[in-house]
């Protein structure tokens, strides 16, 4: 460790040599330096913040209405177009910027001088927010150019958003409506092949209710199956009511004497008065009485003619019904017209069954025709459905498109400029005294380097040490120099010499501090008389 601060103190002490070539470097490079930093022009930075708001009150009432503009791209797609070269010729045209600008190289070194001077910062959270506060700002030599600059692209960022949306929307209108009469030819086109099919095979084409071949041709086949049952169970029921109408129950009030029989002139009322006439005069006669004899042969004759009749009904007989009494029987009655219902729904489903075998029939003989016809038919319908979904979808957003162009003309997006362009009257660059300070230190270090690059050309042994080390000789002894009075007075000279031009430096870096306005304005005079 003090072998390297016994170098460092060897390095410095053959430097010091040559300190007087040190400072006049360090003065040649500040008063050079500090000249440059006087004669940079001062620098305005006029600014402008506007908020973009895309949450009005007017977009969730118009939320699936309209068609949502992607308004955060279309502002970032302005930020970058402001830094575009046509938007920066613009402005350096409108504001005079281009006024020195004769040829092309310079026209492209001032855009490109404009574009490093130009910051727009902000909107980065506006996605999220739903807003972004954007901060535009420009750097001039003039305060009044900055602010018409900062002016100009504030105007240009409003209109060339809203602009662009009009403008794009515009487009879509147009684009839309080219669409829109191209679908429309379309529709017709397919709406008369359609038209034109179905005449040319009607009764082929299937329809909502019916359904396709297979469909109505299965629907037939179930129908006959569900009819064929139906006969079946039509046909057994028939026969349960025959059978009942030929048994005992309908006959009982036939063969009882009942309620049926009481009046009429068939064989069971004839038979009901010759047995009252019988009580009758057995009331008066005897059995051996010659009438009561003649009407018990006529009651036996009634009893055998009914049961005649009986037997003929059993059998099926319908005609001996009314001379009978049958008829009159309630029980038979019941039976004969569930029996009546029975034949009619028998033939009813005879028919139904018929009607379905003869359109089966029909539709198996058209086995080859009618899946194509369908086919052809599903085609056309087809291409018919996606052309008017197409134009429905295109004529909706028709619409939405139109009224999201008034949504936007009535205020969808605001911009709200929350400081408009303004600039300071102190300049904000360059930073003198900084630079000030930068030049003395960097003064100071060209001095220091210069002293040690000549220490380094020109080295020398500074003590019995690096002697030793450098020949690898043992030194025996040094001899000291003895000072005389007057060397010692002009050693004495020549350090406060030394000090006074090292304190000058400072005090001329303070006094240029302190009068750094002054020096500023009579640097830049100067500089304005010699370029006249």
């Amino acid at each position: 460790m003090s072998q390297a601060v016994n170098q460092i103190i060897t390095e410095l002490r053959g430097a010091w040599r040559f300190r007087w070539v040190a400072m006049i470097a360090a003065w040649v490079v500040c008063v050079a330096g500090w000249m440059v930093v006087f004669a940079m022009p001062n620098m305005y930075e006029a600014s402008a913040k506007v908020y973009v708001d895309t949450r009005t009150i007017l977009k969730p009432l118009l939320d699936k209405l309209t068609v949502e503009a992607d308004i955060h791209s279309q502002l970032r797609l302005v930020r970058q177009a402001m830094l575009g070269r046509p938007q920066l010729e613009r402005v350096a045209h409108e504001t005079g910027l281009d006024a020195h600008a004769q040829t092309p190289q310079q026209m492209a070194a001032m855009v490109d001088q404009l574009r490093e001077r130009i910051t727009i910062e902000g909107g980065g959270n506006s996605e999220r927010e739903g807003g972004g506060l954007y901060v535009i700002a420009y750097r001039n030599t003039s305060r009044d150019k900055s602010i018409q600059v900062v002016d100009n692209l504030l105007n240009s960022f409003v209109e060339d958003t809203l602009g662009g949306n009009r403008e794009g929307s515009e487009d879509a209108q147009r684009f839309l409506m080219v669409q829109i009469a191209d679908y429309e030819t379309k529709l017709s086109e397919a709406e008369a092949r359609l038209a034109e099919f179905k005449k040319k095979n009607v009764g082929l084409v299937p329809g909502e209710q019916t359904g396709d071949y297979f469909s109505r041709l299965r629907g037939e086949i179930d129908g006959a199956t569900a009819a064929e049952s139906q006969l079946s169970v039509a046909l057994r029921r028939r026969d349960e009511l025959q059978r009942q109408l030929r048994g005992e129950i309908p006959y009982a009030g036939v063969s009882g004497g009942g309620a049926a029989a009481s009046a009429g002139s068939d064989t069971s009322s004839r038979i009901l008065e010759t047995q009252a006439r019988l009580d009758e005069l057995l009331l008066r006669f005897t059995d051996k009485h010659p009438d009561v004899i003649a009407i018990r042969e006529t009651l036996d004759q009634l009893k055998s003619r009914r049961e005649a009749e009986i037997a003929a009904l059993k059998r099926g007989d319908a005609s001996v019904a009314a001379s009978s009494g049958a008829a009159a029987n309630p029980v038979y009655q019941s039976i004969q017209l569930a029996l009546n219902q029975a034949e009619v729904e028998i033939a009813a489903l005879r028919g139904q069954i018929a009607q379905h075998n003869q359109k089966a029939q029909e539709l198996r003989a058209l086995v080859n025709t009618v899946p194509q016809v369908e086919a052809e038919y599903a085609k056309l319908n087809r291409d018919y459905e996606v052309t008017r979904e197409g134009y429905r979808e295109l004529v909706n957003r028709l619409q939405k498109a139109r009224l999201s162009e008034k949504a936007d003309e009535t205020g969808v997006v605001k911009f709200e400029v929350v400081d408009p362009p303004a600039a300071a009257f102190s300049p904000v660059a360059p930073k003198r005294v900084a630079l000030l300070a930068m030049v003395l230190f960097a003064g100071l270090g060209v001095g220091g380097g210069l002293a040690y690059l000549l220490h380094q050309l020109r080295p020398v042994f500074n003590n019995m040490r690096s002697l030793a080390d450098v020949t690898g000789l043992p030194v025996i002894g040094a001899i000291s120099m003895t000072w005389l009075d007057r060397k010692r007075m002009e050693s004495r000279t020549r350090r406060l010499a030394f000090g006074g031009v090292a304190a000058g430096l400072v005090l001329i870096f303070a006094c240029v501090v302190m009068f750094e306005s002054a020096g500023t304005r009579l640097m830049q005079r100067l500089l304005s008389m010699g370029g006249a």
